[in-house]
């Protein structure tokens, strides 16, 4: 299952896309209350924009757009709504997403196509390791793109070891649906309980939610040490997000989640709103095409990625993301050096001694940036926080503030009890 037109020309799917942008414009104009006031505000008439660079006439959306006007968003009458679900909140209050029936069968068709980009087929069967309850797109998507696929689905939810274990012995799966970390506790499980894991016919994990490759695509620590255990499965990295509806998923060539033409314009923008250079890095910023409860229009996820233009051998001429740099909101500065998160998490998981941590980002008492990590590990000693420490100072060039802690304590920090994905960054930061 590939979208004909990820196949076409880079200038065809410029055409497709400026097609599909003109009939949302008109959409937005004579059904949105924000953007109506948006375009009024700013003086701007819809028909004059014709091209995919005309979007830069319009000033972009924000998180505190959607957190202030929530409800003016919503383009159909309430009895329309069939779903309704939410954004985890990580850089703000949680923010409300009405779903009709036309964007389920939407939500269907991407999740289907992505899963078809990373080799999935109607003759696979995927195990799904998130909840598909709490009002989270991301469990409801998979569970809807599997059936448009054709592909059996097992809703088993997040964690229990144990559990995971007994329906993939049960019913092998052939594709699982899973945080990356989590799959080094089901390693361990089954190490421990004498499982052979490499030989239960699993090709390949959709990893959500962590990054799995540097910048170059190559494997970063994380995943090389769940291919160093499970050499037999491919790991492919997907990148969305509630707001977008929208997933870029990596193809078997494994060089950055694909573009989808049809769903998605996406924008790569600098801190003056202006696209970035060829190969520079900016700030997601997405059109979302095709959606008729909430659609948006120029909105800034938040997200720092570089954008990858060329052919890809897979035969999609689409854009490719990048894994994803940093939250914008989450760059540190931080003794002189600009950090994001993901940069600490790979110095971490080099170590194998390390069971779980969590990321403190503070203010002092001048207003500068301080980083504590909090740790849990085997054995607390002065060796091993001697060894992250100079790990620390050799890959970043500076030494965060470093804490050991019993694990229970880091798990109740990284899983708050109303949470539905775990919470590594903790950002006490005040804008």
């Amino acid at each position: 299952m590939t979208a004909s037109i990820e196949k076409a020309s880079a200038i065809e799917i410029k055409k497709f896309q400026e097609e599909k942008l003109n009939g949302q414009l008109a959409y937005l104009k004579a059904s949105s209350p924000f953007y109506q006031n948006h375009f009024k505000k700013h003086k701007i008439e819809t028909t004059t924009i014709k091209t995919l660079e005309d979007l830069t006439k319009i000033p972009p959306t924000t998180k505190e757009d959607l957190q202030n006007h929530n409800d003016d968003f919503l383009c159909v009458p309430k009895h329309e709504i069939i779903d309704y679900v939410t954004t985890s909140g990580t850089l703000g209050n949680p923010v409300t997403f009405a779903l009709t029936n036309k964007d389920l069968d939407r939500l269907a068709y991407n999740e289907a196509l992505s899963f078809a980009c990373a080799g999935i087929t109607k003759y696979d069967t995927l195990q799904l390791m998130t909840t598909i309850d709490r009002r989270f797109m991301a469990g409801l998507a998979y569970f809807l793109g599997a059936r448009k696929l054709g592909a059996g689905i097992i809703r088993v939810g997040p964690g229990i070891p144990e559990l995971q274990w007994d329906s993939i012995l049960k019913f092998k799966p052939t594709y699982l649906i899973a945080i990356p970390s989590f799959l080094l506790k089901l390693i361990a499980y089954a190490e421990q309980n004498n499982i052979a894991f490499a030989n239960q016919g699993i090709k390949g994990v959709i990893c959500i939610g962590e990054p799995l490759r540097n910048q170059d695509f190559s494997l970063n620590a994380l995943g090389l040490k769940i291919k160093s255990k499970w050499k037999e499965v491919n790991l492919y990295s997907t990148y969305a997000s509630t707001e977008m509806s929208t997933a870029f998923t990596e193809c078997e060539i494994q060089q950055g989640g694909h573009h989808h033409p049809e769903l998605i314009i996406a924008e790569i923008l600098n801190n003056n709103n202006m696209p970035v250079s060829t190969g520079e890095t900016g700030e997601l910023t997405i059109t979302t095409l095709g959606i008729e409860g909430m659609p948006l229009l120029r909105f800034k996820t938040g997200d720092i990625v570089q954008a990858h233009t060329g052919p890809c051998a897979c035969g999609r001429n689409t854009m490719r993301l990048g894994p994803i740099i940093g939250r914008k909101k989450q760059m540190i500065k931080y003794k002189g050096t600009t950090l994001y998160p993901p940069a600490i998490d790979n110095v971490l998981n080099d170590f194998p001694e390390i069971k779980s941590y969590v990321i403190v980002i503070d203010h002092n008492s001048y207003g500068i940036d301080e980083i504590c990590v909090k740790i849990a590990a085997v054995n607390t000693t002065q060796l091993l926080l001697n060894k992250v420490r100079d790990h620390f100072r050799t890959k970043l060039r500076v030494i965060p503030l470093i804490e050991f802690h019993d694990y229970d304590t880091i798990e109740k920090l990284k899983f708050p009890k109303m949470g539905r994905k775990p919470v590594i960054v903790i950002d006490n930061r005040k804008d």
